[in-house]
């Protein structure tokens, strides 16, 4: 097994294969390292690049077509064989001379995730700096994960968390997020940053709305990922509740003898009842999905970091040793 394995994803990148690749060897030439490339279905000479100027530290793994670099990175770590795993970007404005100092950080140190923050970024204001940091801000607020950059490519990770992130539709922004999620302990350091000088940026301003969905995702996962009833329920007895009052009240008029037919009001009653017994049920059902998960699959619902016995640290199993 290799000391570290680099995955770094790329998608029409040809012009910076060359200097990516020469810039990461000369950075780790102390490591005993592999570098793993993810091409995401690229539409130029970026796999003939990456053959050209390969070696037998370097892995090429391609992709049928362009999935999304959540996707890639995942396939990259599939295919790793390091017991550590650097995540770094094909367009060089990450500096892989950084890695060698964030890997010896995680390796004396107590941390399970060592991630890149971008001090001086050198991007657009406008395009990228101002939607980054109004971004960075709801995922500090929603999720309570404080992190200062959630977007740098760059981090370090042990092999037993990265392998375990669960890497769906576009989730690499979450990354901190979904390694907490399994009880990461993560430390920021500040990383160099450069100035894109082949290519075209894969991003522009949509982003943020893909953004935004995948934080209402990310909420849900971090509060209510084995708890779900607790959101639906609540929402479903606050519903259902009020709309019993309206009702009540709507009843007592007709008692009166007033005519409550046609009133807003009673729409409005009727609404919140009926959206109240669906939360409720939407809830039980989630309940039992997630139960269902772990259960069929033998999935715990904990993670264990370290077992000692006595002063002695064990290997840890998935499974807990009966004396």
């Amino acid at each position: 097994m290799r000391e570290l394995s680099v995955v770094i994803t790329v998608k029409d990148e040809q012009d910076n294969i060359k200097p990516l690749l020469e810039s990461v060897r000369s950075a780790l030439i102390t490591i005993d390292y592999e570098i793993v490339l993810v091409d995401d279905g690229s539409a130029d000479k970026t796999k003939q690049q990456i053959l050209e100027h390969t070696d037998d530290r370097t892995i090429l793994v391609e992709l049928r077509k362009n999935y999304g670099q959540s996707t890639a990175m995942t396939a990259g770590i599939d295919y790793s064989r390091g017991k550590y795993i650097a995540l770094l970007d094909g367009d060089l404005q990450n500096d892989p001379t950084d890695i060698p100092a964030m890997l010896d950080l995680l390796k004396k140190g107590d941390w399970d995730v060592v991630a890149g923050n971008r001090k001086n970024r050198k991007d657009g204001f406008f395009l990228r700096k101002i939607p980054s940091r109004i971004a960075n801000s709801l995922i500090r607020r929603m999720t309570g994960v404080r992190f200062k950059d959630y977007g740098c490519t760059l981090k370090i990770f042990r092999r037993e968390i990265a392998e375990e992130l669960g890497l769906y539709g576009e989730l690499h922004r979450f990354i901190p997020v979904l390694a907490k999620l399994q009880g990461a302990r993560i430390t920021q350091v500040d990383v160099k940053h450069h100035p894109r000088v082949h290519g075209k940026s894969k991003y522009g301003i949509n982003r943020t709305f893909k953004v935004m969905s995948d934080l209402v995702l990310m909420v849900f996962m971090r509060k209510y990922m084995q708890k779900p009833m607790h959101l639906f329920g609540t929402i479903g007895f606050i519903s259902f509740g009020i709309g019993i009052a309206i009702n009540i009240y709507l009843l007592v008029l007709k008692i009166m003898g007033q005519d409550i037919w046609g009133k807003p009001l009673l729409i409005l009653g009727l609404i919140l009842l009926l959206g109240g017994i669906q939360f409720i049920t939407i809830g039980i059902i989630a309940d039992i999905n997630t139960r269902t998960y772990f259960e069929s699959q033998n999935k715990k619902t904990y993670t264990v970091r370290k077992i000692f016995n006595g002063k002695q640290e064990r290997p840890v199993s998935h499974t807990a040793e009966k004396e």
